[in-house]
């Protein structure tokens, strides 16, 4: 076992500490690596809070990570110390079902193991990436190109892919109108997406001071959404609509705007459930509400290679983890362009 530095909460609704805590020695299917930079995600805080109910604790947060391998095991192929390499949102899965056999570990029929508050194969809590090291199976470290900037690249292993992989699914192209609903860490990240794809993108927001940059990130339009008359202009108008927003809102207000056969797709969490949706606004045009998480392995290595010929990354702010908590206050006042990302080099000093 090796001891890493790191940063926790002790308690639901605790400010988080520093913290020294185990990893396993590396097995023969792991990769070990020291953490550069770990991107901070609004799940963070709803697990720090226990908003879910299902938080365990001490809990060390973070899933949005990238490094440099350290050491790999005796079975390990494709990884070499000095190689630049992320991971995610899960650490193992069975393996075995027919979600796990698609690259479809997200959905895994046993439940996958989180990269942080989860139990590790070796029976320890999991712990994420606000620390200096992690130890993962091979089949879950991805391959991050050198040619992206380490730091912005981070909350793609999270941000990017929660929203590559509905556009993907879905299959967002040219001749498609897109709405994208809310302009945080999730947001902004779907309209660069849904604007490389070729669709047309529309933000819906409700800050008006949100346009220019909404625009600077590809949008074609911005609707604010507390603006009735705005609203009723849009209806019928949209093939697919991807809601980000980790708030109770009125799911009907965005069902009227799809087009027959038109997707809502939800993939913000809220603390409280939405109000449900009337049974109208989905059969009268046979319209869908959904919902979707991250992606598989297989498809987050195709995001991050996209994002490596596109040139693609997150809008961030890098910050020492001496501030991880003044950061999640500016997270709860949406104070953030749009991604907090801790510089892992800060624990080690």
């Amino acid at each position: 076992m090796t001891q890493i530095r790191g940063y926790a909460a002790l308690a639901a609704k605790a400010p988080l500490v520093p913290f020294l805590f185990e990893r396993r020695a590396p097995g023969a299917d792991d990769v070990a690596l020291d953490i550069l930079y770990c991107g901070v995600c609004h799940s963070d805080l709803h697990q720090v809070r226990d908003e879910w109910g299902k938080s365990s604790f001490p809990m060390v947060p973070g899933h949005e990570i990238v490094g440099r391998v350290t050491a790999v095991g005796a079975k390990v192929r494709g990884f070499s110390p000095g190689d630049h390499v992320g991971v995610g949102c899960m650490v193992d899965s069975c393996g075995t079902c027919p979600s796990c056999g698609e690259g479809l570990e997200q959905y895994c029929d046993h439940g996958f193991v989180p990269t942080y508050n989860g139990v590790d194969r070796d029976g320890h809590p999991t712990h994420g990436g606000y620390s200096t090291q992690l130890v993962v199976d091979q089949r879950f470290v991805l391959r991050v190109s050198e040619q992206l900037d380490p730091a912005a690249s981070a909350p793609l292993l999270c941000a990017g892919i929660t929203t590559y992989s509905p556009l993907r699914h879905w299959r967002v192209g040219r001749g498609h109108t897109v709405g994208v609903v809310g302009l945080g860490g999730l947001g902004h990240m779907a309209i660069k997406f849904a604007h490389a794809f070729g669709a047309r993108v529309v933000l819906f927001t409700t800050s008006q001071g949100k346009s220019a940059d909404a625009q600077r990130l590809g949008a074609d339009e911005v609707v604010i959404s507390k603006d009735r008359e705005a609203m009723k202009k849009q209806a019928k108008r949209f093939d697919f609509i991807l809601d980000t927003v980790a708030a109770p809102h009125d799911i009907n207000t965005l069902l009227n705007l799809l087009k027959r056969d038109g997707t809502l797709t939800l993939v913000g969490v809220p603390e409280t459930p939405h109000p449900s949706p009337a049974v109208g606004s989905l059969i009268f045009g046979r319209r869908q509400l959904a919902g979707t998480l991250i992606g598989g392995i297989r498809e987050t290595q195709e995001m991050l290679d996209f994002c490596a010929e596109r040139g693609i990354v997150c809008d961030i702010e890098l910050i020492p983890a001496q501030r991880i908590n003044d950061a999640y206050e500016r997270m709860l006042n949406s104070d953030v362009k749009y991604r907090f990302v801790i510089d892992i080099a800060s624990l080690r000093s």
